[in-house]
């Protein structure tokens, strides 16, 4: 039995499976579904879980690169919580693009985690690999 980390089986099952320069999508409530991309929905009621709580419990074990956000994340949300995501995401590379484009590398990803989170532009797309 599992004793501490990451408990729900189909995110360790997942997590287990992304390889070095995989990519990862953790995603708010309202990210588009897409087909043929293993989804492991854990939202329960608007904003929970978050996701900067699904990266604070991931990071322990697993090695992220860089992530890739929205722009408009940035001009959507308060400095309070681009403040956050400073702290949630601080010594990983995180670059910021247009959401068009940022949608345009999920296809790619080995899974996607979707949240309860109700925040404006928190998808993230996580890149595998040894810092």
């Amino acid at each position: 039995m599992i004793r501490q980390g990451i408990l729900n089986p189909l995110i360790t099952s997942l997590l287990c499976r992304v390889r070095h320069t995989n990519v990862l999508v953790i995603a708010d409530r309202g990210f588009p579904y897409w087909p043929g991309i293993e989804t492991v929905d854990i939202s329960l009621v608007d904003g929970i879980p978050t996701v900067l709580q699904v990266l604070e419990a991931i990071r322990p074990n697993f090695d992220i690169v860089q992530i890739y956000m929205a722009r408009e994340f940035r001009e959507e949300n308060t400095p309070e919580a681009q403040e956050r995501l400073a702290k949630a995401t601080a010594g990983i590379p995180l670059v910021f693009e247009p959401y068009a484009e940022m949608k345009k590398r999920v296809p790619q990803a080995i899974g996607l985690i979707r949240t309860g989170d109700t925040t404006q532009y928190a998808n993230m797309v996580l890149v595998s690999g040894r810092p």
